[in-house]
Formats: structure tokens, sequence, C-alpha cells
């Protein structure tokens, strides 16, 4: 009776008698179970990720997001609360992975893993082993730039020479090119080109990003034509405005409700504005300009006032032919020449990312700031490596944290802006924003949403204090703990020395001399950067 579930599935019996727990177990009950065994093995042999797992493509390319892990996610506290398991919990990731890439060389020894690779890793392992077990003394540094670095290059290189592919979109948000983490192309979160997606041709860029240029400069996007993108984003002040806490809107005597943010790095997010309300770079630029509290205009009017300008008219009458898909010049030209401009000031790196690439060193203030923000103070659970912003690995979505911000320095009174809960209504998302990036963080104050913090000092105590629940103000959805960290002031010292690392060498550029001439004269007295 027994005899032919039992030659297809030998163990099929002996599991069913252990679930059964009898030494004799009914006949019929034992049957049934053998039965579901063998049809639940069936389904799962058939699963696809089961058949992934039969080639060598998947290892590597699990392995490339094990490693970004390592670097953004493991050894922060992100995944495990209790802070005196991180590292003890590190050690035995890094030793069973090990002998999971023993077992990978051992089936696919055509395209297992090289020595050269292997050694590293050990050494990692060793690395590690030998570091304290309290993971606010651990080495982050040293582990992600002498190890974790090297070994994601490694990988990226075997990705190529192994020739492998994928069939899910996620991977396709990694450059597969042999780059290390703390490469600016790491991964695309946006497509700052716009219409102009598919131009190679330097000379055709070069043109792009002139216009774009013109574009950003110039008042005539507004409705009144006295407000540019210059007027609040300054480009000598790394795109923001550090002036003021919030913006003029459009009628010059309220104020926006929320901060300029930097232009810098913003392509490295998957939603944009504060509270994520745009997917496009573009989508985002179009709204500025239409919106009636911030440049008034709209994409009827625009066009006209940009078409009744030669330059701006036979510069984009020469790039159609790069856009089979508009017909003639639109107000996606003029976004997508806006967004390519100011996105090329996103390719600039900064002085630790020199050093996690071997081509520099920083200080040991810098370095104790680095581990102190990886760990103690908290700091990378929500801006993570190497961007330092909201997006981890495999960097296809941005986050949103619920901080508990308040209207004023003095904490009398939580901010009354919704954030993310206006484009997403949930108890989670009620005040919540998303997570902006610590790159130039040291020149693009204010900070908060609304400003409200004006110093990085501010912002530290802040977060040292359990942000606005720490301060007695009710949050109950809050997602930075209330409880203080417990900093010292050399440590807030050290986080800033870290920070300030992070300042990008960006070149700077003035504005240009002068605006196209318009057909229309009265469009002719247009000062370059706007007027407020």
């Amino acid at each position: 009776k027994f005899e032919k579930p039992y030659k297809r599935d030998g163990a099929g019996l002996t599991l069913a008698a252990l679930y059964l727990d009898e030494e004799e177990p009914n006949k019929d009950s034992l049957l049934s179970l053998v039965n579901q065994a063998l049809i639940a093995t069936e389904i799962f042999q058939a699963d696809s990720i089961v058949k992934e797992c039969r080639s060598y493509h998947n290892f590597y390319l699990c392995n490339r997001l094990y490693l970004l892990n390592l670097a953004a996610i493991y050894s922060t506290g992100f995944e495990c609360p209790d802070s005196t398991q991180v590292i003890p919990e590190l050690r035995i990731l890094l030793t069973e992975v090990y002998k999971s890439y023993l077992s990978f060389n051992e089936s696919f020894p055509g395209t297992a893993l090289p020595s050269s690779y292997m050694e590293m890793y050990h050494e990692a392992v060793k690395f590690v082993e030998e570091q304290p077990s309290e993971y606010s003394l651990f080495d982050h540094y040293s582990f992600i730039r002498n190890y974790i670095n090297p070994l994601f290059l490694q990988n990226q290189k075997l990705i190529n020479q192994y020739n492998v592919v994928t069939r899910s979109l996620v991977d396709y948000s990694l450059n597969k090119k042999e780059i290390t983490i703390f490469n600016k192309n790491l991964y695309n979160a946006q497509n700052p080109k716009g219409v102009f997606l598919r131009v190679t041709d330097p000379d055709a860029l070069a043109e792009i990003e002139r216009l774009g240029k013109l574009l950003f400069y110039d008042p005539i996007l507004s409705g009144n034509n006295l407000r540019s993108c210059a007027s609040c984003h300054k480009p000598t002040e790394y795109f923001t405005d550090t002036a003021v806490s919030t913006a003029l809107q459009f009628n010059r005597v309220d104020r926006l409700a929320r901060t300029t943010p930097s232009l810098i790095n913003v392509n490295f997010n998957h939603l944009l504005m504060q509270d994520g309300k745009f997917y496009s770079l573009q989508e985002q630029t179009k709204n500025v300009i239409t919106n009636p509290v911030e440049m008034g205009s709209s994409d009827e009017e625009v066009m006209e006032k940009i078409m009744s300008c030669d330059e701006y008219k036979q510069g984009f009458k020469s790039l159609l032919k790069y856009t089979p898909q508009e017909k003639k010049i639109s107000f996606d030209h003029i976004v997508s020449a806006i967004t390519f401009y100011y996105s090329t000031f996103s390719r600039y790196y900064s002085p630790f990312d020199e050093a996690m690439n071997g081509k520099g060193n920083i200080t040991e203030a810098e370095k104790k700031g680095f581990n102190l923000f990886m760990s103690k103070a908290q700091c990378a659970t929500c801006h993570f490596v190497p961007q330092f912003n909201g997006v981890k690995p495999p960097y296809i979505g941005s986050e949103f944290e619920v901080l508990g911000v308040p209207a004023d320095s003095l904490f009398k009174s939580l901010s009354n802006d919704m954030g993310r809960y206006e484009i997403n209504p949930a108890v989670e998302t009620a005040k919540a924003f998303r997570t902006g990036t610590v790159r130039n963080a040291n020149h693009t104050s204010f900070y908060m949403h609304n400003g409200v913090f004006r110093s990085l000092q501010q912002l530290i105590d802040f977060y040292d204090g359990g942000g606005g629940s720490g301060k007695g103000l009710n949050v109950p959805n809050q997602t930075l703990s209330s409880d203080s960290l417990k900093l010292s002031t050399e440590d807030k010292e050290n986080l800033l020395h870290f920070i300030r690392s992070l300042d990008e060498k960006i070149v700077m550029e003035t504005g240009p001399a002068q605006l196209p001439v318009s057909k229309n004269k009265a469009l002719n007295n247009r000062r370059v950067g706007g007027e407020y």
C-alpha cells in the first residue's frame, strides 16, 4: 500500500511519522500526509526562484545585493533592534555565506568565484572576528573601504566576465559596469534627460545643457517674467537658498510652507518633493512652473513666450531630430533641457568618496564620525550608503520618516504640515517626509521641511534628544526613537567632521551674461536670475 509513495520520496514516511508523533501512526493519515508532502515538493521544484538557483546568473546578482547590504544595512542595526547583537549576527552571517560560496564553487566550477575573491572575503571575516562586539566600537569605515567595496568591484567584474543576465526589472536599477559602491553611476533613479533620453552625441548634449542653463536663469518661465528657477535654487548656494528658511510665494508677500531643497543629487531619489508627490524630474519641473504660488505660469504661456525668442526656437528646432516621438517643439523639450542642465551638478565627488575608492584619505575625526553615523548615532538606519539619502539596496524606492518636526525651535507645538499623508493618506504617513541626502548638508541650511533649524548643531541635538516625542510633543507614529542617543560633545563634533567630508567638490558657475532676445519687446527687460 505504501510502496509507490515511499519509492517516490523515501523521506516522506519519516517526516509524516515525526509530524504525527506516533510510533505506529494510522496508515490512512500517514498516506495522506506523504501525498501532501509530495505535491508540495513538486510545487516547490516548479517555483521560478528554485529554477533560477539552477544557474550561476542568480548567484552573482544575489551576491551583489548581499555586498550592498553589508555596506548599507547589516552593520547599522537597521534589521536588528538589539544593538548588542548586530556584530555577533554579522559574524555568523559572514561565516555562513562563506560556506555557501564553497558550495557554489563546487556546483559551478566553470563560473566559480576566483581565489582572489575568496581570499579577500576570508580576510573580511577575519577582520570582523577581531573587531569588538559593540557596534559603536566597530570600524565600519575600514570594513567597507578595505573589504566590502573591493569585493563589490570584483563581483561587478565577474558579472561582466560571465555575461550574467537577469529577467528581473529590479536588477535594472543597478549598473552592471565595473564600478564601486561609491560611484555616482551605481544606480539610476531618474532620467534627467527627459525626452532627450537617447541622445548621446556630445555636441547635441552640450546644446541641450546650454539651452537648459539659459532657461534655468530666465524669468520668462514665470507668469510675471520676474521669477526664475535660480530665484530659489541658487547655483552658487548648492542650488538652494541659504538666506531664508522658506522662499517667497509668487505674490511676493507670503512665504512657501516648505524649504527650497537642493537640486544637487536630486536625481538619486525615486520619489520627488518632500512628500514624494512626483515620479519624474520633468513632472516636478512642470508643476513648479505652473503652480500659482511658485512661478504662476502655464505651459501654453511659456511656449508662446519661448517661441518668441529666436535663440530658443532655433536651438530646440535643431534638436528635434533626436526626439522623433515629438514632431514639434513642446513643453517637454523645455523642462527636459532644464532638468538635464541642473543634473550635471550631481556628478561630483566628496573627499569621503575618494577615500572609500582608495584615491585619498580622511582624518581620524572624520572616520570616527562615520563610525558613529553607522552605529550609535543611528543616522545610517535612514540615510543609507552611498548617497546617504532614503534610498537603500536594491535602490528602487524612497523611504519616508516621521520625526516629530516642531513648528518652532522652542518645541512649543508640532508642525501642522501633514507631509506624505497629503499624497498617500494613512495613519503611518501622517507628518512623514522623504529622507533627504546628507551630502553637502554643511551648505544647504535651513533644515527640515519647514526650515525650523538653522544649523547642523541644532539638527544633531534634535536627533540626539529623540525628535519631537523626546521633546514632549505628541507624535504617536514617530519612526525615530524617542530615547536619547546619549551623544557626547566629542561625538557630535566628530559627526560634524564626517558630514563635512561629504561636501562635494562642485565647480560652481555664474549665470549667463544675457538672455535670449524676444520679438515681444515687453519681454526684453528680463533680468538674469529674476528679481525675487
